[in-house]
């Protein structure tokens, strides 16, 4: 049997029939940038996510970065984010000038251990970056409790997160900014790259308008320098179609996250995900923790299971970081969980045989 990580094709092949409309009404009327389509997603994407504007982007990294910009955050200021999580985060406070100072993670949820935060805050400290990871958003209370004591925004990074909600609060609704990715992979992806900050400060939110155009106006007057982030009318397009079937195909892979459950139960050598009682998950990604990983990615692979590693190598330890004087150790349990992290495909279109097959060939592996 093979089964894929993720089968965009068998998604699509249920959307193509309100999917081709849509495109070809923005090629026939040529309107690619901003527009219409731009427009409305953004009103949706703030009514769904529970926050007063959208300001659509090219990317879920530059949803970071023009937050950090439009922030002020820049040479000599420190952020703080986790070493767990993928580049963008972390790449993005890099290239504004300021320093990324790490905070350790949770050791079940993997996202941002909040206990941990006020002791890696100094006099220039400006922003949190709290990652809600794989689908499950950080333990958001403490941290602006932490924020508001010191003065500090936070930028959520919510990614991997649309829709999550924490103590019945959505996604991105709760700091300074919220930032998503409609990265093709993501459980609301785009048919390229694509991104959206949200916030509930409209003067920011028109600032972030302003930035994403090279900090433009009006037309060819420049009173900040931003950059080019703006998002595409055909991606904005397709996410409207998309949108609609968000939650459905969120609750399907929360679904399958749970056949997984009860197939590892009598399995301890299997560790699966926490979510914690007050939260619910997207599953944007399915992860387990298993001895000997690297093993059993391979012999996953080697029996046409789609898995993959989020993430391989802590961010404290990439070599394009080693100015920040890092070593290994300092962040122990980011270090240990990028030995054992392992995601097992669970979108919304599985079969129940596929996923059993999936299962069985886990406990096939750590058993035998």
């Amino acid at each position: 049997m093979n089964v894929p990580l993720l089968d965009l094709k068998a998604q699509y092949a249920t959307l193509r029939e309100e999917m081709m409309p849509a495109i070809e009404a923005v090629m026939e009327s040529q309107w690619f940038i901003g527009g219409p389509n731009v427009t409305k997603l953004e009103e949706e994407i703030a009514l769904y996510s529970q926050c007063a504007k959208g300001v659509g982007v090219s990317s879920g990294t530059d949803a970071i970065l023009a937050s950090l910009m439009v922030l002020g955050i820049g040479t000599g200021d420190e952020v703080i984010p986790t070493p767990f999580t993928f580049f963008a985060t972390v790449g993005c406070i890099w290239r504004t000038g300021a320093k990324p100072v790490f905070v350790d993670i949770e050791p079940d949820t993997y996202n941002i251990d909040p206990a941990k935060i006020e002791a890696a805050i100094t006099d220039k400290t400006k922003a949190i970056i709290p990652v809600h990871l794989y689908g499950q958003m950080a333990d958001m209370d403490p941290i602006m409790e932490i924020a508001a004591k010191h003065n500090l925004f936070v930028i959520e990074d919510a990614a991997q997160s649309i829709g999550s909600v924490y103590k019945g609060r959505k996604a991105g609704s709760i700091g300074t900014t919220g930032c998503f990715s409609f990265f093709p992979s993501k459980n609301l992806g785009c048919n390229g790259d694509g991104g959206m900050v949200v916030t509930n400060d409209e003067p920011l939110a028109s600032k972030l308008s302003m930035y994403r155009n090279h900090g433009m106006e009006p037309k060819y007057f420049h009173q900040e320098v931003g950059g080019n982030f703006r998002l595409d009318a055909i991606q904005a397009a397709a996410l409207l179609i998309k949108l609609k079937h968000l939650d459905s195909w969120s609750q399907g892979r929360r679904d399958n996250g749970a056949k997984y459950n009860a197939i590892f139960a009598d399995c301890p050598q299997i560790t699966t995900p926490t979510i914690r009682d007050y939260n619910e998950t997207i599953y944007n990604q399915y992860v387990i923790r298993v001895p000997n990983r690297d093993e059993c990615k391979a012999f996953l692979i080697e029996n046409g299971i789609g898995c993959d590693v989020y993430y391989p190598l802590s961010l404290h330890q990439q070599e394009c970081f080693a100015p920040l004087g890092y070593k290994t150790g300092d962040f122990p349990v980011s270090e240990q969980a990028a030995k054992e992290v392992i995601a097992l495909p669970v979108y919304a279109e599985l079969t129940d045989e596929q996923i059993q097959y999936v299962g069985d060939k886990v406990k096939e592996f750590v058993t035998k």
